[in-house]
């Protein structure tokens, strides 16, 4: 239980807390005459998105699948047979296999996009202030309308672009630009509809402190994500299956042709030269008959479309389709939500992974890592400075609790920054026994970069003061020792920087903790007292370094993207084992610019980390990498990522990042974690295995159809395999054969082969010489099950036929 005196300290932290920034414009906002004008003219604020395919359509568009169009053919050429009294079960046979295989895909694709639906129905619920009328009410976010004023505050996500007119926000713009750094942004009369602009908001971005009013110059598809969002709403290029099944589809007819043309003269040979015991009178005299040439003719066309379909493996799609749809329901228990069923397979085939480093390297959140203290020692957490230090630990508790924008919400910290929120808590579990009144504030100034809280405790004033080193640093004079003392801080202020550079090289956050006699203001620094320095970082997630050995060691390169300083992101590549072997090269987005195609191209084996980045750097660096036959790749949560994220061949989308981002992936990534991706990865090189082994299953009976087809005319029998039989075989095979493949757990094997380059048949040598092998054995048995008189001896036999 927590004591009395940590629960009277909360309650202390909680009154003392009080909102800054209220809207202070007294806008009057629109009419609702002007909005329903405005509305018509600039349109709704919600984004086009493509209608969602119904599941006719997905059905009709999975029967353009390349082996399945070979079984259309076969079927609408017996069809005809079928009306001249031909055979109605092998047709039908063939329907419900071409039936079954899109039925069964259409149904797993239509279930992965209604699973995603489900996750962006919440997005347009969202309500805001709006001043109508002079009036402040709440509209759900599609009634917003250019030239309408909205009261934003922190938690808020912004619904539209627009300026600022009163009142300050700090912003985190990362879903756009990819920086995790926090933005000021102050009323101006400067007037850019970029991120870069001071006054300038826009839609899908989060305010993390502050409170003001905004007028909106941009909705729907006219705001900055809109356009995006429209960007992303293309089609991509074909998918590493679906190009191996095209490539599988052209060999299999092209077997199948030739297989059935030799069939066919096979038959026409037994029939016209070896049943007329090779006597050349009796053959011109057989050629010669119209009637009799025509009905051998067409039973020759007969027993090669029988070969063409023996030949055609008819049960792969629907095998593919089994496979894919049990294996998607499985991996949503390890976190990853397919949209796309050919996009996990894609992920088996990858061979390069760009990847985001906030979320997903690292957990997001900023922490407190370390505390320095003025004589240049470190000190790990609050617990140890507490029994180390405890003078300075009540300096630094007092200014992480009074000193901020954030506030506590039980043992979580509310509102405020990223390293607000991260001191708060780091010290909610080491509360002092009671806290100063605050007397007066100074909230964080981007000016003089610091943030400041005048307190009284027991009798004695003073001032807390928390900010960037360069500019806190040269008015430091003095510093509390670990004793508790006052003393010079000239004699460690070596020590002190040196340890403080060392921090900053490392890209960790760095701010200084001081006191001051007076409250500083907007222009001016009080003398200061050193208290100690904080670290922050966004720790590594503590599978990040493992999951990126298990990619590398499957044979895929792995390269950080980051809006972070080349420092920070140089570090974290370092902890999460990115930074290893040939991958040593960290480029900034400034060197990417001056690079050609050619030269990235060339660099691409070498890189590991690129650092502030633009969106077109990562759409850039995904064409290339395709351009050299790479199957590529790309993680992202943001607005800006999704280009990237609909032009990768798999693009990872995290479950907490944007909708528009969700929208362009193929796989979402539930808990953002990388060993998620790993287990996709397992999944996709898992299935590949199993197309693979069923290829091969099936090739063989059908070789040893084909081989017997082919031979037995040439021994005097016609037509011992019939498309029936074949069909017959073929429905108790590949539903036994699929489910067995469907239900085969994935081999932690897979993860140490190399990945199979995007051009690589489905064939391979060593599955045609397993096909070669066992076919032609099968063959030669069933041969000998044919022809020898020991075992046909035990059937019976037609008087005029062997079969």
């Amino acid at each position: 239980m927590k004591s009395a005196t940590s629960a009277d300290a909360r309650s202390e932290i909680k009154n003392q807390t009080k909102a800054e920034g209220a809207p202070v414009g007294g806008f009057k906002g629109l009419s609702e005459a002007q909005a329903e004008l405005s509305r018509e003219k600039h349109g709704s604020n919600l984004l086009k998105v493509k209608k969602p395919k119904s599941f006719a359509r997905r059905f009709f568009e999975n029967l353009g699948d390349p082996v399945i169009r070979i079984l259309l053919v076969a079927l609408a050429v017996d069809l005809i047979f079928v009306f001249r009294g031909g055979n109605i079960a092998e047709t039908v046979g063939i329907a419900i296999s071409v039936f079954l295989a899109a039925f069964i895909s259409a149904l797993s694709e239509h279930g992965g996009e209604n699973a995603f639906r489900r996750l962006s129905a919440e997005c347009g619920k969202q309500e805001y202030r709006v001043w109508r009328n002079g009036v402040l009410v709440t509209l759900p976010l599609d009634c917003l309308t250019v030239g309408d004023v909205i009261v934003i505050g922190a938690g808020e996500k912004l619904p539209a672009d627009g300026y600022i007119l009163s009142g300050s926000l700090t912003v985190d713009q990362a879903a756009i630009t990819g920086e995790s750094k926090e933005v000021s942004k102050l009323p101006s009369a400067e007037r850019k509809p970029l991120p870069q602009g001071k006054s300038t908001v826009l839609r899908g971005c989060t305010v993390l402190s502050g409170e003001g009013e905004i007028e909106i110059f941009a909705v729907g598809d006219s705001t900055f994500l809109g356009k995006i969002s429209l960007e992303v709403q293309t089609d991509t290029r074909d998918s590493p299956l679906k190009l191996r099944l095209s490539k599988l589809a052209k060999q299999i007819s092209c077997l199948g042709y030739v297989a059935a043309a030799l069939v066919a003269l096979a038959y026409l040979f037994n029939c016209l030269v070896i049943d007329s015991g090779f006597n050349g009178e009796v053959i011109l005299m057989k050629l010669s008959d119209i009637p009799f040439l025509l009905e051998k003719l067409l039973h020759a066309f007969m027993l090669g479309l029988t070969v063409i379909v023996v030949a055609v493996p008819e049960g792969l799609p629907m095998m593919i389709a089994v496979v894919l749809s049990s294996n998607i329901r499985r991996m949503v228990r390890d976190n990853v939500l397919v949209r796309k069923p050919v996009g996990i397979e894609a992920a088996g085939s990858m061979n390069l992974l760009f990847t985001d480093k906030t979320g997903t390297l690292t957990v997001g959140k900023m922490s407190l890592e370390s505390i320095l203290l003025p004589d240049g020692r470190s000190v790990a957490n609050v617990a140890s400075l507490q029994a180390r230090a405890p003078i300075t630990y009540r300096y630094l508790a007092e200014s992480c609790l009074l000193n901020t924008a954030s506030s506590l919400s039980g043992s979580c910290a509310v509102g405020g920054n990223g390293t607000d929120r991260a001191l708060l808590e780091a010290v909610t579990q080491h509360l002092p026994p009671s806290l100063p009144r605050v007397t007066s504030r100074l909230p964080f100034n981007s000016t003089v970069k610091l943030s400041a809280a005048s307190v009284t405790h027991k009798g004695q004033s003073y001032t807390l003061v928390k900010g960037a080193p360069e500019r806190l640093l040269p008015r430091i004079g003095k510093c509390i020792t670990s004793d508790g003392r006052e003393q010079s801080f000239a004699p460690l202020q070596s020590a002190f920087r040196q340890a403080l550079g060392s921090l900053s090289r490392a890209g960790k956050r760095v701010l200084i903790v001081a006191l001051a006699e007076k409250l500083p203001s907007s222009v001016s620094i009080p003398p200061l007292t050193l208290v100690c320095a904080v670290s922050l970082s966004d720790p590594p997630r503590p599978q990040a370094r493992a999951s990126v050995k298990a990619l590398r060691e499957a044979g895929i390169g792995v390269i950080m993207i980051t809006g972070d300083s080349k420092e920070t992101a140089a570090s974290i590549g370092e902890s999460c084992g990115i930074l290893s072997g040939e991958r040593r090269l960290v480029l900034d987005g400034c060197e990417l610019a001056v690079m050609t195609d050619r030269q990235l191209a060339e660099a691409l084996p070498k890189i590991a980390v690129i650092s502030r980045a633009l969106p077109t750097d990562k759409s850039r660096l995904v064409r290339i990498a395709q351009e050299l036959d790479l199957v590529v790749g790309m993680t992202g949560d943001g607005i800006n990522d999704a280009p990237a994220l609909k032009a990768a061949d798999v693009g990872f989308a995290m479950g907490s990042g944007t909708e528009v981002a969700k929208d362009a992936g193929d796989v979402i990534i539930l808990d953002n974690d990388l060993s998620s991706i790993v287990n996709a990865v397992l999944y996709g090189r898992n299935i590949f295995k199993s197309i693979r082994k069923f290829i091969t299953l099936q090739l063989t009976m059908n070789l040893c159809a084909v081989g017997v087809s082919m031979i037995c005319p040439f021994l005097g029998i016609e037509a011992p395999v019939t498309v029936v039989q074949m069909l017959w075989i073929n429905i108790i095979m590949d539903t036994l054969g699929g489910l067995a493949f469907a239900g085969e757990a994935p081999s932690p094997l897979c993860m140490k082969e190399p990945p199979k380059r995007r051009g690589e048949p489905i064939l391979n040598g060593y599955m045609i010489n397993q096909i070669a092998v066992l076919g032609c054995s099968t063959v030669a048995l069933c041969l000998f099950f044919l022809l020898s008189p020991s075992v046909r001896s035990h059937f019976r036999f037609a008087p005029d036929k062997i079969y």
